[in-house]
């Protein structure tokens, strides 16, 4: 039987045909190693030549020696048929020998790539955790010696000018809360910025616990403590002054409050219970209100101005604001009205008093000049068992004393003991704390005058009210 070839046997098949029985072995390419390039033979070696007894110098390669000079002419004497035409990067002149390339020199391998990025990495994390630890410093809440100042709520731009909300964040900065340690035991009140030197205003019982050895912290809107020593104060008018060593705290204007009618609305700030930067709202809804805070021994005399704004225990020494953001008042929460009974409330009332900011400024400005006020005075004892209508003068005063100071006003304008004051300026007063609330709202030097009645008739007497210390 005979064989015959079959076609293609011996071929491969394209595309998806089966392979051949016959396959032949291709020899392993070898790869260069990755460790070092591959050296390239010198010409005179794979002319078959031998090699040069002259040594090949070492050039360093021209950067532009990978560009061919074609058509070049050989050098002199040179054979143009000595090799082969030289391809794209090769020598540029026939003939001439050939350097060996120099030997690629080998970068930093990955280890040291590795190491290089770990101590990049540990100093990074040092200078960023220094940066966030001075960065959380900077952040944190300030305590007692921070230089940080209290800054207007969001309020202050957000909204209406005029507008309660924009006052209470615009003045709220401005308004301290007093934390007093004495002999007495502990006590909080509130206070205000008076002026760019440190200066703050409260009320004389706020204080007082601290005036023998004790100690006053004030607490900023922020939280910033800072130790407060009283300058002056005076129980006459349940007004302080306290200073701390800041200049760079944000004043509240003083308005007038002779100018303030029933009706007006007014904003109170202050510490209540002790919750500090709180703000309440109401009118105006008395005036020329006489009032007494304090026990006997240590008596308040105060022409207030009556608010239905809530004032509580804490309020005390606190601004009224009118609605331009001015002090009318400062006030007073633990004030009665004489002979009402109503005192040390733990809660508002719905009647709240506040002393005048014309008494306020007068009393402030002298107590930062002397460390003590004054006071006008008529010069009298007053009968405080009389009650009847009007004020009677005592006969006498207390341990036998005259019931008229020598040289007083009252003597030189022709009083006796046993006269009856029915009226001072024109207004009846009804009892002696309305006429020592009146006359102590005026000032020393200023000239008033009393309908009196002696026996069976009425008259008039005209003084000039001298000072306490006269």
């Amino acid at each position: 039987m005979t064989s015959e070839h079959e076609p293609g046997r011996d071929e491969w098949r394209p595309w998806g045909g089966e392979a051949a029985d016959r396959t032949e072995e291709i020899p392993a390419r070898e790869e260069p190693s990755r460790d070092e390039p591959p050296r390239e033979e010198p010409l005179w070696a794979r002319l078959g030549g031998a090699e040069p007894t002259q040594p090949v110098p070492q050039q360093q390669p021209s950067p532009y020696a990978a560009a061919p000079s074609y058509g070049a002419p050989p050098p002199y004497g040179a054979d143009p048929s000595y090799g082969t035409s030289p391809s794209y990067g090769s020598t540029p002149s026939y003939g001439a020998p050939v350097p060996e390339p120099t030997p690629h020199r080998r970068g930093p391998g990955w280890g040291a790539l590795i190491g290089v990025a770990v101590a990049v990495a540990l100093v990074a994390g040092l200078v960023g955790g220094i940066g966030g630890a001075l960065l959380a410093d900077r952040d944190a809440s300030p305590t007692r010696g921070s230089t940080s100042l209290p800054s207007p709520g969001a309020g202050a731009t957000t909204r209406p000018q005029g507008s309660i909300a924009n006052i209470a964040a615009t003045v709220t900065p401005s308004v301290v809360t007093l934390r007093v340690e004495g002999a007495d035991g502990q006590g909080t009140g509130s206070g205000w910025v008076y002026d760019d030197k440190g200066h703050l205003v409260t009320n004389n019982h706020v204080v007082a616990g601290a005036a023998e050895g004790g100690e006053i912290t004030v607490v900023l809107a922020n939280g910033t403590q800072l130790p407060g020593k009283i300058v002056g104060r005076d129980a006459s008018y349940d007004l302080a002054v306290v200073k701390v060593e800041r200049t760079d705290l944000a004043p509240i204007a003083l308005g007038a409050s002779e100018d303030v009618v029933v009706g007006d609305q007014v904003i109170a700030v202050g510490a209540p219970l002790g919750l500090d930067s709180t703000v309440t709202s109401g009118i105006v809804s008395a005036l020329n209100r006489p009032v007494t805070p304090g026990d006997e021994d240590d008596q308040s005399f105060i022409n207030a101005i009556q608010t239905d704004a809530a004032i509580n225990p804490g309020n005390s020494g606190g601004p009224l604001l009118d609605m331009q953001g001015r002090v009318i008042g400062v006030n007073s929460a633990i004030a009665r009205a004489p002979g009402s009974g109503v005192s040390g409330q733990s809660g508002n009332i719905g009647v709240g008093f506040a002393i005048p900011s014309a008494q306020v400024r007068t009393t402030a400005d002298q107590l930062i000049a002397t460390g003590k006020a004054v006071h006008p005075v008529i010069g009298v004892y007053l009968d405080t068992q009389y009650d009847g209508e009007g004020v009677r003068i005592a006969e006498q005063g207390p341990d036998g004393a005259p019931a008229l100071n020598p040289g007083g006003p009252a003597e030189k304008a022709g009083l006796r003991p046993g006269d009856v004051v029915l009226e001072f300026e024109g207004r009846p007063v009804a009892d002696d704390g309305e006429l020592i609330v009146a006359i102590r709202a005026r000032a020393v030097g200023d000239e008033v005058t009393l309908t009196i009645r002696r026996g069976g008739s009425e008259q008039d007497v005209t003084m000039v009210l001298q000072g306490s210390g006269d």
